[in-house]
Formats: C-alpha cells, sequence, structure tokens
C-alpha cells in the first residue's frame, strides 16, 4: 500500500515534467509571421524582397548591416500602390513599425548602388502581424490553470531570449569583421614598413660604400 501523499507527490512530479516539457517545446519555433534573413548585398546592388500583407495587420522592419564598408545602406519601404513608406539612406541600423492600410503586396528594399567595390551582409527582421496565443481563449470555459500561466510566462520569456540571442550575435559578427578588418590593416602596414626598412638599410649601405671607395684620376699627357 503506498503511503499517505505519495499520490499527491506524483502528481505534483508529473505536473513539473509536463511543463518542463511543454517549455522544451516552446524552443521550437513554429509557423509564425516573422522572417529573419541575412544576405550578401553586392556593390552597386539592389535586393528587394516582398509580403503579402491584410489591412490593418502590425508589421515591423528591423536591419542592421553587419560587414562592408561603412556599415552602411539604403532602405524604402513601398506600399501595393507603390507610396513610399519607410525611406533611410546610409544607415547602419534602423526599425521601423507600421499598420497596412491596405490589402497587398508590400515591397522592401536594400540598396548598396551608392558603393563602388565594397560589399555588404545585410540582416533584416520583418513580422507581420502578432504571434499567435499559446493557449487559444476560443471554447474556453475557465481561466489558465497555474501551469499554463507558467508556460505563458516561459513562453514570454525565452522570446525575449532570442530577441537578445539574437542581437549579441549580431553585435559580436560586426565586431569580428572590424577586428579582421584591423587586423590585415595592420598586416599591410607592418609589410610595407618592413619593405621600406630595407630599401633604406640597402641605400645606406652603398651610401657609406661610395665614402670609403678609391677614385682613380686619369692623367693625360700632351705630346709636342
Amino acid at each position: 500500500m503506498p503511503r499517505p501523499g505519495a499520490a499527491q507527490r506524483w502528481v505534483a512530479a508529473a505536473g513539473r515534467w509536463s511543463c518542463r516539457l511543454l517549455a522544451l517545446l516552446l524552443l521550437v519555433p513554429g509557423p509564425g509571421g516573422t522572417s529573419e534573413i541575412t544576405f550578401e548585398l553586392p556593390d552597386n546592388a539592389k535586393q528587394c524582397f516582398y509580403e503579402d500583407i491584410t489591412q490593418g495587420t502590425k508589421c515591423t522592419l528591423e536591419f542592421q548591416v553587419i560587414t562592408g564598408g561603412h556599415y552602411d545602406v539604403d532602405c524604402r519601404l513601398e506600399d501595393p500602390d507603390g507610396n513610399v513608406l519607410y525611406k533611410e539612406m546610409k544607415k547602419q541600423y534602423d526599425s521601423f513599425t507600421f499598420t497596412a492600410s491596405k490589402n497587398g503586396t508590400y515591397k522592401f528594399c536594400f540598396s548598396n548602388e551608392f558603393s563602388t567595390f565594397t560589399h555588404k551582409t545585410v540582416y533584416f527582421d520583418f513580422q507581420v502581424g502578432e504571434d499567435p496565443p499559446l493557449f487559444p481563449s476560443e471554447n474556453r470555459v475557465s481561466a489558465l490553470t497555474q501551469m499554463e500561466s507558467a508556460c505563458v510566462s516561459i513562453h514570454e520569456a525565452l522570446k525575449s531570449v532570442i530577441d537578445y540571442q539574437t542581437h549579441f550575435r549580431l553585435r559580436e559578427a560586426q565586431g569580428r569583421s572590424r577586428a579582421e578588418d584591423l587586423n590585415t590593416r595592420v598586416a599591410y602596414w607592418s609589410v610595407g614598413e618592413a619593405l621600406i626598412l630595407l630599401v633604406v638599410s640597402i641605400g645606406q649601405v652603398f651610401l657609406l660604400k661610395s665614402f670609403f671607395s678609391d677614385k682613380r684620376t686619369t692623367t693625360t699627357r700632351v705630346g709636342s
């Protein structure tokens, strides 16, 4: 016979493991309205993306240049009729939130046409609409249980962690790119200094040698 309270402990343990399992499942990305892309943008090039949006949907466009040149890019966002909703020139990073005023295909473009020889690496996050609720309220006759409320809190915390990780990865990639660029410049400068020092040393050797070399004089006799 089980001791009194054993059943309650089993139920509590099962509840804790169920919550942990659900928290692990929340780590797996589901079907949402968020598009995150990192792409290469060559010099003198322009890249456009398209998204079908329904009227009244709240959208957010966030972008950042990771590598290349001065880490800047042109960005332009247009509605289905071609009206410009957002336009910025030579921005390193920015975020823009808008609500779709009509149904249709919205276009946003990134341009590197002002650059003649440097390509860029651009990251953008385009979020369309809000995330669906973890526990839909339809067909519910009671409020969320304590375990469901805890799972919702964990879900929101995990989303915040993912956002922070994304920004830190972008900052780390940008810092690494700048460090590698600085390292390359220092290496080239060191090689140039070594060559200049070698040329100056050889020139000094020949100059000193010319000071101690014998100069022969030629005497010409003029006969009668």
